[in-house]
């Protein structure tokens, strides 16, 4: 048995509408299930999806999206300064150019303007205001932010100047009091579609400036889109697949050198280039310092300029890497040392800790222990508190954020992610309250991770052409996952580690005849965690590997389980105490049937550690459900073992079997050995064992614990008489059978047991234990109908 890390949740879709869109479309039954499980429930929409063309809304459905541009269009012509106040992530960075390119060029007299994440936290900021109005500026647009600020848009009115906020985070239940709020969000919005991203909102006020889809700054709108995690459906879609298009052919000189840096070949961009490689360097620059820079990189047009900021964006990413790591490791050793298991949600803080990156620290938490948790960074000068908030499914962040809002003076984001600064001393209460309300939406069971999986398939349904097909769905993020499918009861054909260190895998799974390559990163140490014969099930993404420009379907292994008991055969090995260390001790049970051989394992066991079995009733309680059960030395008897297996559910058996003396290769006498034995007493008797016994064996090339055992069974079935080492005959002997001598019977059943045990293959061995699973299943059925 081999559990799996998290629980699969597989979806079953609606099989009719899976053979009507297969048949309609003419597309492989897995692409079909795909696009079910996306919710799409008709033809007409799967088509759509699949093969029609970018279509995006009327930008002027959205509210005020008439009233920002005439006042828009008025500073332009008024060449009035226009101030860009935008955000310091990725999708703040990219929405500011989207912003700055569509004004420039429309000739307005534009600047942007990013806050200092350390010095002026997230958001619009009255000294920010202040110093616009004390340059001139007469109108603000803020991009990516600004939904909350309610006493930077009073005092924007107080100073008389004209501030447009444009924003995608979850509004509050009171707006700011601005000259135009265009928000897809807002609870009286006509606007069709939601779930646009910050960049995804400016571009639709650029499209509503220009006057038709501007499709020069889609290379832009995808690196938010796809950055901040926004739902790749409808207008996200749009954006993310015409953009990667255009990303593979762009000339923005910034983008190029960022490309150079990171050695991305533009034939290959794909949502994975953005969301790995360009949007962590992008967010790299607010995370430590000024966002600014990131900005200028997408707007220059100077080659030797572009260069040096990529190479400067490049350096502060793996400075981030660094940072990330160190702050990881201590709040990690934070959350052991304080979070107790009643606890639901991890709020843990610490002094100094880089409010920049503790986004990602606190998702890293999430992925260790699964629970909802919160990353502080402690500023005991100014008695503040500031930090980033992941969440799992269940637990809605925004929502639960929001009923502590008398405690959080400053808080924004939506379901699955927040920002917040709040007074020092208020954190206790906050983790205090979190957990309550957790408790009333958590469940245990929901604290265990899910996979969500999109389906069982068999090995033959994963052909080249149906992968294929399978990405016409990308671009993939979310709520259009890249699809992982579950594959059971698979056989391996080849099983092996790979990699320098040893630490990934290599499978090839077959069934009915059909294979398939699987490649594990990462998961080398799941290598002696499956016995050679089992059958597994896999999950993971389906993807094309080519080499020597053969392609072929493989996947991307993610998890592994093996439903069933599994067999390790340590026969034989005399490396006991480094197997010893691979076992989880928590889950294994040491198993002697001899009390002697309980100081043999000492060195690498204690002695508590080591269960000793001496009858068949100290077998028979022992609990082995899903037990690793290492069988230390070899069992007096079969039926020990039944006993000891007999209705259990042990996950492994790994016998070991030592054992000092084997019976095996001691002659077991045959009846005619026995029959010239008798023959020879008859002739010799008495006739003295101690004296003589040796060179009566090796005369006859025997043993002389040959010798000793048939003397022994002819005295059991009163055959003969021995007494002080001389064996006599019996002179009226009674006609009696060698099995009716119980040392007989236990000479034929240990040389069996060992045969079937010690010297039998693996699979015969295998075999042996299911015979006894069975038996112990068909024994308790008849029990039970018996009674």
């Amino acid at each position: 048995m081999l559990k799996a890390k998290t629980r699969w949740n597989v979806r079953k879709p609606d099989q009719v509408l899976v053979e009507t869109l297969t048949k309609e479309l003419n597309i492989t039954p897995l692409v079909a299930q795909l696009l079910v499980n996306r919710g799409f429930d008709t033809v007409e929409d799967a088509r759509y999806f699949l093969f029609g063309t970018e279509k995006f809304h009327d930008p002027y459905l959205l509210k005020d999206m008439d009233k920002a541009v005439k006042r828009i269009k008025e500073a332009i012509e008024n060449q009035d300064p226009i101030l860009i106040f935008g955000d310091y992530d990725a999708d703040g960075v990219s929405s500011t150019t989207v912003m700055m390119k569509t004004l420039t060029d429309l000739g307005a007299h534009v600047e942007f303007y990013i806050p200092n994440r350390f010095t002026e936290g997230y958001g619009p900021n009255e000294a920010a205001f202040r110093h616009a109005y004390e340059s001139g500026y007469k109108l603000i647009i803020t991009v990516d932010t600004g939904i909350s600020a309610l006493n930077e848009a009073k005092l924007a009115k107080e100073l008389g100047l004209d501030l447009i906020i444009t924003d995608h985070h979850e509004p509050g239940p009171e707006l700011p009091d601005c000259f135009a709020i265009i928000h897809p969000k807002l609870e009286d919005s006509l606007y069709p579609f939601k779930e646009l991203a910050g960049v995804g909102v400016a571009f639709k006020l650029a499209h509503a400036l220009y006057g038709q889809v501007p499709e020069h700054l889609l290379e832009i709108a995808v690196i938010g889109t796809i950055a901040d995690l926004v739902p790749l459906k409808d207008e996200n879609r749009f954006i993310a697949k015409a953009g990667i298009q255009k990303l593979m052919r762009t000339n923005n000189i910034g983008l190029r050198a960022l490309f150079k840096i990171c050695s991305i070949d533009l034939s290959s961009i794909t949502e994975e280039t953005i969301g790995f490689s360009i949007g962590p360097r992008i967010n790299a620059a607010g995370r430590l310092g000024d966002a600014a820079p990131a900005v200028q990189l997408l707007l220059t047009e100077d080659p030797e300029e572009a260069m040096e900021l990529a190479n400067e964006i490049d350096g502060l990413n793996r400075k981030r890497q660094a940072i990330v790591n160190e702050i990881t490791e201590e709040a990690i050793e934070l959350v052991e040392e304080t979070f107790s298991s009643d606890q639901k949600v991890i709020v843990i803080g610490k002094e100094n800790w880089n409010a920049g990156v503790v986004g990602i620290v606190a998702s890293r938490l999430v992925d260790k222990y699964y629970r909802p948790t919160i990353v502080l960074t402690y500023d005991h000068e100014k008695g503040t508190a500031k930090g980033s908030a992941r969440s799992i499914d269940g637990f809605d962040l925004f929502q639960n954020l929001s009923i502590c809002r008398d405690i959080l003076p400053h808080f924004g984001g939506h379901t699955a992610a927040a920002g917040m600064t709040l007074n020092i001393n208020d954190v206790v209460e906050l983790r205090r309250r979190l957990n309550e309300l957790a408790a009333e939406h958590l469940s245990e069971d929901k604290l265990i991770p899910v996979t969500k999986l999109d389906g069982e398939f068999e090995i033959q349904e994963i052909q080249l052409d149906a992968v294929k097909e399978m990405l016409l769905l990308a671009p993939f993020g979310m709520e259009n996952p890249k699809p992982k499918v579950l594959l059971k009861d698979a056989g391996i054909s080849n099983f092996r580690k790979i990699g320098s260190d040893q630490n990934h895998l290599k499978i090839t799974l077959e069934k009915k005849g059909f294979i398939l390559d699987t490649i594990g990163f990462g998961l080398g140490r799941l290598y002696d965690e499956v016995s050679p014969t089992s059958s597994i099930s896999v999950i993971g993404e389906l993807s094309i590997n080519e080499w020597n420009n053969i392609q072929k379907p493989q996947l991307f292994l993610q998890d592994m389980a093996v439903e069933h008991w599994q067999l390790f055969d340590w026969r034989g090995n005399n490396r006991a105490g480094q197997l010893f260390k691979n076992l989880n001790l928590t889950d294994t049970k040491f198993i002697v049937f001899n009390q002697e051989y309980q100081d043999t394992f000492s060195k690498w066991l204690s002695q508590d550690s080591i269960t000793y079995i001496s009858n068949e009733e100290e077998a028979r309680i022992l609990d082995l459900h899903e037990k690793n059960v290492v069988l230390l030395d070899f069992p007096p008897s079969k039926e020990i073992v039944n006993e000891l297996l007999c209705g259990k559910k042990p996950g492994r058996i790994y016998p070991l079997f030592y054992k000092k003396d084997s019976a095996f290769f001691n002659t077991m006498p045959t009846r005619e050995h026995f029959k010239w034995y008798y023959a020879f007493l008859a002739k010799k008797a008495p006739f003295d064992l101690k004296r003589f016994g040796d060179d009566l064996a090796k005369h006859r090339g025997w043993s002389k614990e040959t010798i000793d055992f048939m003397s022994q069974v002819f005295f059991e079935l009163d055959f003969a008489t021995i007494n002080n080492g001389l064996i006599s005959l019996e002179k009226i002997a009674p006609k009696r059978d060698l099995t009716e001598s119980k040392t007989y019977q236990q000479r034929q059943a240990q040389f069996t047991l060992e045969k079937e045990l010690l010297y039998s293959s693996f699979n015969q061995l295998k075999d042996w234990f299911d015979t006894i699973f069975q038996e112990s299943v068909e024994n308790r059925e008849a029990k039970e109908e018996w009674i």
